[in-house]
């Protein structure tokens, strides 16, 4: 039986997200502030968190940056406002998957159940070998990435993202079918690729404004461009450091037509309260 965290401040919002998850069958354990979720998660690992981004004491960000340095754990945010930076915040750190307030317990319940879905698979699965790319080198089985011989700061979910492209040199996916093909997600916005692309443009890029690797295809989505092959370059992989990259200012157009909303995140389902 899976043991979930969940940090929230809101004494209601806990009551109800915790009596959802039990009634699903999982253990759960509950903490107001950043604190008390780490004394918590020490006390009783959990297998997944689900953590509110506007903490007492500590906030959801450093809880998160805490929690993950001790061990792997998923983590899903919550936030009382959509706006993007919100979403940014905790998706550029690794976060699993983000739920904006209001929210349907009932929707939240299923997101867990597949975020831990998609863990286990993960971890279940083989790793393929090491991927060479011109001057970038990406090991899956050791999660290391090198460019130039030089570590790469990737999030978790950076480092899916660009693997999943390297195998798939020349092919256009768009922006949902990345949600999909590479983090599982069968819902969500689709805003968060166009962020992640952005990010990982600043780190393998010579010039992100004018990328020639992680291409936008106009009316469709994203494709990984392969770079000529260069004799005697120097593709011996590296282990990779902490993620110490800028956010890349300004906002990306569009390449799959009008921003999309997540899907039922504000309404509740059949039985589900809303939560505010």
């Amino acid at each position: 039986m899976a043991r979930v965290l969940v940090v929230d401040d809101d004494a209601l919002v806990a009551e109800v997200v915790d009596r959802y998850l039990r009634n699903a069958g999982f253990d759960v354990d509950r903490a107001a502030d950043g604190p008390a979720a780490l004394r918590a998660a020490e006390a009783h690992p959990p297998d997944l968190v689900i953590l509110d981004l506007m903490l007492p004491g500590i906030d959801g960000i450093e809880v998160f940056r805490r929690l993950t340095a001790r061990q792997p754990v998923a983590v899903i945010m919550l936030t009382a406002r959509a706006d993007e930076a919100d979403r940014i915040a905790g998706l550029e750190v690794g976060a699993d998957d983000y739920v904006t307030k209001p929210f349907s317990p009932r929707e939240l319940t299923l997101r867990v159940r597949s975020v831990l879905r998609r863990a286990a698979e993960s971890a279940a699965a083989p790793e393929p070998g090491v991927l060479r790319a011109g001057s970038l080198v990406i090991d899956p089985a050791a999660r290391t990435a090198a460019r130039h011989g030089v570590p790469l700061g990737l999030t978790v979910r950076e480092f899916d993202l660009l693997a999943f492209l390297l195998r798939r040199p020349g092919h256009a996916f768009t922006r949902v079918e990345l949600l999909e093909q590479v983090w599982g997600w069968s819902y969500g916005d689709p805003s968060t690729v166009t962020v992640h692309i952005r990010r990982l443009r600043e780190k393998i890029e010579d010039d992100p404004t004018a990328p020639r690797l992680l291409v936008t295809v106009w009316g469709v989505g994203y494709r990984y461009d392969a770079p000529p092959a260069v004799p005697g370059a120097d593709a011996s992989p590296v282990v990779a450091g902490a993620d110490a990259s800028p956010m890349v200012a300004g906002a990306e157009p569009s390449p799959d037509g009008p921003r999309q909303t997540a899907g039922g995140m504000s309404g509740g389902g059949p039985g589900g309260a809303r939560m505010r």
